[in-house]
C-alpha cells in the first residue's frame, strides 16, 4: 500500500521540474562546435534525439552514447563546455520550468512537506537551474551526483535520506533511474509522463503512481490546488 502522507518529496531535475530541452539542445550545439574547434572531434554533430534520450544518466554514460568515439579527455572537456554554455544560456533567460512547477512546490512547502532534489547532473548545473528559475528556496537540499561523487542515483538518494534523517518520502521523476532509486531505497515512486522529448513505454515500469502534469501531484497527496 502506498504511503499517502510522506514526510518528504524527492525530485529529479531534468524532465521533472526543468523543461530540459529549452536549454540543453542549444547549449550542446554550442559546446560541440567549440569541441570541434579545439580539434577534439571530427564526427558529425549527434542528433538532439540521442542527447535527450540519454538524459537522466550519469554524464559518463551520456557521453558513451552521444560521443561513442571519444576518449576520456574529450568527454571531460565536453563536461566543462556544456556546463559553461548551459549556465550562460540560463543567465540569458533560456530555460523554463514545466507548467505549474513553481506554484505546486510553493503549495507543498506551505503544507509542510520537506522538499529535495536528487539529480545525476553536475553541482553547478543543478544549483544553477534552481537559482536561475527562482525555486532554490523551495528545497531543503539540492543533491547532485557531481557534488557527492555517487556511482548511481540509488546511492545519492540513500545519502540524502541518511543525512536529513528522512523517515518517509516519495521519489518523483521521469526516468528508470528514478524508479530504481526509489524502489531500492524503499520509497514509492511517482513517474512523470509529460516530458516533451518522450519517455519510452517501459521507462517508468515499477512506478506506483504516474502523473501527466506536475500539479497532479497535489491530487495524489489529497491537497486542494490554490485558487488563483
Amino acid at each position: 500500500m502506498v504511503e499517502r502522507t510522506p514526510q518528504a518529496l524527492i525530485f529529479d531535475m531534468d524532465g521533472t521540474l526543468f523543461r530540459t530541452e529549452s536549454n540543453i539542445v542549444p547549449a550542446f550545439e554550442r559546446a560541440y562546435a567549440r569541441l570541434a574547434g579545439e580539434g577534439l572531434t571530427r564526427d558529425a554533430m549527434p542528433s538532439a534525439d540521442v542527447l535527450l534520450g540519454s538524459l537522466g544518466m550519469l554524464l559518463k554514460d551520456i557521453w558513451s552514447r552521444v560521443l561513442p568515439n571519444s576518449d576520456e579527455r574529450t568527454r571531460l572537456r565536453m563536461d566543462e563546455l556544456l556546463l559553461e554554455e548551459q549556465l550562460a544560456l540560463l543567465g540569458a533567460g533560456a530555460g523554463e520550468l514545466y507548467p505549474g512547477v513553481d506554484e505546486t512546490l510553493r503549495k507543498l512547502q506551505e503544507e509542510g512537506y520537506r522538499l529535495f532534489v536528487a539529480s545525476n547532473g553536475l553541482e553547478p548545473y543543478v544549483k544553477g537551474v534552481a537559482k536561475a528559475l527562482g525555486i532554490a528556496d523551495r528545497f531543503e537540499g539540492l543533491y547532485s551526483a557531481g557534488e557527492f561523487r555517487t556511482a548511481s542515483k540509488v546511492d545519492l538518494v540513500r545519502l540524502l535520506l541518511d543525512r536529513h534523517e528522512v523517515a518517509s518520502a516519495w521519489m518523483v521523476g521521469d526516468r528508470s533511474s528514478d524508479v530504481e532509486a526509489g524502489s531500492k531505497n524503499g520509497l514509492p515512486v511517482v513517474g512523470c509522463e509529460y516530458a516533451a522529448f518522450g519517455v519510452p513505454q517501459d521507462e517508468l515500469r515499477g512506478a506506483e503512481m504516474r502523473i501527466r502534469a506536475f500539479p497532479e501531484l497535489l491530487d495524489l497527496l489529497g491537497i486542494a490546488e490554490t485558487t488563483k
